[in-house]
């Protein structure tokens, strides 16, 4: 084989090499703990004066114990949030649903975040899977709700709203929901959902009258039907050769044209004798 063949296939042999190395050298550099290093915005955190600040090392410190937490990747989000970090809050909430991937908290924090810097594929990849997991999530609606509007998809954007408003009422509320200002399709929503809450409101129920279970008879006890009647026991049975009669019974009737006996006197007891001596 000529040299000048020999040194192109060296040269390949070499780039395939250092391509596995390089692969091999990210996936370990992925697989170890992100938090074992100082990260970016550790040296702007001053614990002793600041309880958020302190807050965020306690987290940080969990979850270089325990990285595959999706509960302390979304509470260091929104952490992140409160001390001026969005991306590094992204990163967390990603890490959040990465490690677990029904964590729905995790997905709607995530689509917020991305909703803020104008990600709006992102936004409505996660509020669509946090109604996946969580089908009745009314915030994650009214937000689905605010980017069909965005995008003028307006038959979406009231179904959204309308299905937001018949969950929670209390996102009508703008102390509970300052978005709604960003609406102006709040009116037709009211309107679309009006028949069905309408519909649930209007069926007045009613509970038992008063004192009507208390005078339900018991359930165990038996009817007065079905009670067996009690059955003598065996001492208590009598079984006489002849009919029972008292004395009076004992004496026969009369014949007809007969006169009636008379009625047996009782026996006068005999008189002492009061003879005198002479």
């Amino acid at each position: 084989m000529t040299m000048k063949r020999i040194l192109p296939l060296v040269a390949f042999t070499l780039l395939i090499l250092a391509g596995c190395s390089a692969m091999t050298g990210r996936s370990s550099h992925s697989s170890q703990n992100p938090y074992d290093r100082t990260l970016f915005y550790e040296k702007y955190l001053n614990p002793p004066a600041s309880p958020l600040d302190a807050q965020i090392a306690r987290t940080l410190k969990d979850l270089r114990s325990r990285p595959g937490s999706a509960a302390l990747h979304n509470e260091l989000g929104q952490l992140l949030v409160s001390k001026g970090f969005p991306k590094d809050a992204e990163t967390e909430f990603e890490r959040s649903v990465n490690a677990d991937s029904h964590f729905y908290s995790g997905w709607y924090n995530l689509g917020l975040v991305r909703m803020a810097r104008g990600d709006w594929t992102g936004a409505r990849f996660a509020f669509g899977r946090t109604v996946h997991y969580r089908p009745g999530h009314s915030v994650a609606l009214f937000q689905l709700g605010l980017m069909e509007e965005q995008r003028h998809n307006v038959d979406d954007a009231i179904d959204y709203y309308a299905k937001a408003f018949a969950i929670n009422h209390s996102l009508l509320d703008v102390r509970v929901n300052p978005r709604i200002l960003d609406s102006k399709l709040i009116d037709l929503a009211l309107l679309r959902m009006y028949p069905k809450d309408h519909a649930r409101g209007s069926m007045q129920f009613q509970a038992a009258p008063s004192g009507y279970l208390q005078r339900q008879p018991d359930a165990s006890a038996p009817s007065p039907l079905e009670a067996p009647s009690p059955q003598p026991s065996g001492r208590d049975i009598v079984t006489p050769s002849a009919p029972l009669t008292n004395q009076a019974q004992q004496t026969p009737a009369p014949t007809p044209g007969q006169r009636p006996a008379p009625a047996p006197q009782p026996a006068t007891p005999p008189q002492p004798s009061t003879t005198t001596a002479h």
